[in-house]
């Protein structure tokens, strides 16, 4: 069975034998040890997948900067490769964005393939403005919008 939980410290080290194992280097391993050092870290929107005592996946939510407004990076996002292809990745994703959103967290971006991220609601980021060193990787480059803001219009538009 299946738990899909928030990561505790005592996941540290299998966090990054799950890194480790599904990258081809060590770099996203060392950005996570990075962003637990760091102000940008949410430790209530990292999250795990565990079999029999086991973590096999991760989903990782970090603090980013939208223009002047607080949003949110998701990934890395990793599967331990012999398990990949069953829905532990999207039931991290799923997880991480729930609680983000249950947060009141607003926006999400992340760099990864359109197809794959398009069945959480991500769209391409850059057609909307949102723009970063990550923009020329086209749309690849996504955003999500959690939670809905209420636009209000001055008093003279309520009488048209």
């Amino acid at each position: 069975m299946t738990e899909v939980r928030a990561e505790r410290e005592e996941d540290f080290d299998a966090v990054r034998q799950v890194l480790l194992a599904a990258f081809e280097t060590d770099g996203e391993a060392r950005l996570v040890e990075a962003l637990r050092l760091s102000h940008a870290w949410l430790p209530d929107l990292c999250v795990v997948a565990e079999e029999n005592g086991a973590v096999v996946a991760f989903a990782l939510l970090s603090r980013i900067m939208i223009g002047g407004d607080a949003g949110l990076a998701l990934g890395p996002v990793a599967v331990l490769p012999d398990l990949q292809k069953r829905g532990l990745g999207g039931a991290v994703i799923r997880e991480s964005l729930r609680r983000a959103a249950a947060a009141g967290e607003r926006l999400v971006l992340v760099l990864g393939d359109p197809a794959y991220y398009g069945r959480f609601g991500f769209v391409p980021a850059a057609p909307l403005g949102i723009t970063s060193e990550w923009s020329s990787f086209g749309d690849a480059w996504q955003v999500l919008a959690l939670n809905t803001v209420e636009a209000r219009y001055p008093a003279p538009w309520h009488g048209l």
